[in-house]
């Protein structure tokens, strides 16, 4: 199929090259002008004026830090998650995996909403929390607990997909020769799946830091406090367009980056393949 396709953009009739050209042409345009426009308005000297800025800096330091966080705790409890899902068959797992991926098309203010019914104040979980003086909600922790629970598919999906395509055959080679399940699971499952691996904690951190809606409805917009960068920008329009924009900026040379980063990574695992 890719070779036949490959043929017909080469060497295809010269109609059917100019529609290719066309709406490939179109789209890069569609997404190039906004981004071109963006980076237009912030030439370096605004840039780095702004980097001094104490919101800027306040909301991008945070981001960084809430944001790397959340990706060591998906990666915590989500490797185990996409091992067993990868490999074992027990009853309700497509339950499980069901919900494990509703984050992904569930609209992040309802996501925030619902952290807010259970660890509110008076959430179905967060009105015993009160109880013993814990409070989550409008705190730090919230920004965290919100970042996890919309990145946290983002990784289990892919790393599930990279345990999938490891042989078991090396898997059982190495418990033949006395490594034990763990062993096993570290020496030789998580390197063969490595790539994956971080091409999934890769675009879990991306989630994170772009994360708005269920910040915005569960932790708040204080500075310091839970204004990551999406939610600064948003309040930057109000009054600081400067901050705002080169708040914008960061966040696209971020994402540029992390996509640079996927496609070496996923080049790098087809190349091995």
């Amino acid at each position: 199929m890719t070779q036949t396709m490959d043929r017909i953009c080469r060497r295809g009739n010269l109609p059917l090259r100019i529609l290719i050209a066309t709406l490939v042409g179109l789209a890069v345009l569609f997404i190039g002008i906004p981004l071109a426009a963006l980076l237009l308005r912030v030439p370096p000297a605004l840039l780095l004026a702004s980097l001094q800025d104490p919101v800027v800096l306040d909301a991008l330091s945070l981001s960084l830090v809430t944001a790397g966080i959340s990706t060591i705790i998906v990666i915590g409890f989500g490797t185990p998650i996409a091992y067993i899902n990868a490999r074992c068959q027990y009853p309700g797992k497509k339950i499980i995996d069901t919900i494990t991926d509703l984050p992904v098309v569930l609209p992040p203010a309802v996501a925030g909403l619902a952290l807010l019914m259970a660890f509110g104040h008076r959430g179905l979980v967060g009105q015993y929390l009160d109880l013993l003086g814990i409070e989550i909600a409008f705190t730090t922790i919230a920004v965290i607990m919100a970042q996890v629970f919309v990145a946290s598919p983002f990784y289990i999906r892919q790393a599930r997909t990279s345990f999938a395509g490891v042989s078991r055959v090396y898997e059982h080679a190495a418990r033949t020769l006395g490594a034990g399940p763990l062993r096993t699971f570290f020496s030789i499952t998580v390197p063969l799946a490595i790539t994956g691996i971080l091409s999934g904690a890769v675009m879990t951190f991306a989630r994170a830091l772009g994360e708005f809606g269920a910040t915005i409805m569960f932790a708040g917009n204080l500075q310091g406090k839970t204004q990551t960068m999406p939610l600064a920008i948003y309040g930057a329009l109000q009054g600081d367009m400067d901050a705002s924009l080169a708040l914008a900026v960061i966040l696209v040379v971020i994402s540029f980056a992390v996509i640079i980063v996927i496609k070496t990574l996923t080049e790098k695992e087809e190349a091995d393949t």
